[in-house]
């Protein structure tokens, strides 16, 4: 019976999944279970040009090889622009989102120029951005959309630092203008932008609670601040340990990582199980049974606490 709970797992299609991805997906998997809920998959094939043709649904059989089955039907971001449109134009019409046409040069020689400005981020943002356009493009010719993010707390009465509780870590807390600066809702390439396409979707999917990465909480405080400004309610939050590669690095496509060898779902199911400190079930278990033993051993309010 469903107990008002929604999760997912949103893989990007720029490959297969790897150890790390299937980490993920278990874990969220494993907290919809334990709460008797619904676990949904996004495709997050937003940014078209890394996206690898036919890997999404390579993924969507890689899952269900592990048994891993979404309730309901699969969601693909590069359908939903229009979702995207309109909740851009609902920020612009409160005054809360604005064109930029800094280049990325520009604003790393403005930041040059200010030494005690925040350093770079280092996921969906490669600097603090010093808010150059928020008074005007100044002859510029608009190539991004950026949330105001003074105004939206201002209007909103909002403190400047962000606070929330993630069911692992404890409390977070990020101030976002200092931190991250005016960041970007739709690229200069005219793609959109990760934080906002995550917001939009994850309300229009009902989540409730989203069980991601640790290298993925950097992004919360932004997502916490969209959803304010769009009027949408924030999930709860739980970012699990991340597998890491042989440089000591979170696993990725980027440093390597090796699409899953799913010749044994049960042995990948195993590592991806105990990177989440879940123990390692007998290798002659059947795959729905070890998904079922893990359920009664996941934690779902301190999950492999570090």
């Amino acid at each position: 019976m469903n107990t008002g709970y929604t999760g997912r797992f949103a893989p990007s299609p720029t490959g297969l999944l790897h150890a790390g991805s299937l980490a993920s997906a278990l874990a969220s998997w494993l907290d919809a279970r334990v709460h008797g809920g619904h676990w949904r998959v996004r495709i997050e094939d937003v940014d078209t040009p890394r996206c690898v043709p036919g890997a999404d649904q390579a993924i969507l059989q890689q899952l269900a090889r592990c048994g891993l089955v979404p309730d309901g039907p699969v969601l693909w971001q590069s359908q939903r622009a229009t979702a995207y449109e309109a909740a851009l134009q609902a920020l612009v019409a409160q005054g809360w989102a604005y064109p930029c046409g800094c280049s990325r040069k520009e604003i790393e020689a403005a930041l040059a120029t200010t030494p005690t400005s925040a350093p770079a981020l280092a996921r969906h943002q490669t600097a603090v951005y010093p808010g150059t356009c928020r008074q005007g493009l100044q002859g510029k010719t608009a190539r991004a959309w950026r949330l105001n993010v003074q105004a939206v707390q201002t209007a909103l009465g909002l403190p400047a630092i962000t606070h929330w509780q993630d069911r692992r870590l404890g409390p977070q807390q990020q101030a976002v203008g200092e931190a991250v600066g005016d960041f970007v809702l739709r690229r200069a390439d005219g793609l959109w932008a990760y934080q906002l396409a995550v917001v939009v979707d994850d309300a229009a999917q009902g989540i409730t609670h989203v069980v991601r990465g640790e290298d993925l909480t950097d992004n919360t405080a932004r997502q916490i601040l969209l959803q304010r400004a769009l009027g949408l309610p924030t999930p709860q939050y739980l970012h699990t340990p991340l597998v890491l590669g042989a440089n000591g690095e979170k696993l990725s496509k980027q440093n390597g990582a090796q699409p899953l060898d799913l010749s044994d779902p049960l042995a990948a199911l195993n590592q991806a199980a105990q990177a989440l400190g879940l123990s390692a079930v007998p290798t002659d278990m059947a795959t729905a049974q070890a998904l079922a033993w893990w359920c009664t051993e996941w934690k779902p309010t301190n999950s492999a606490a570090p």
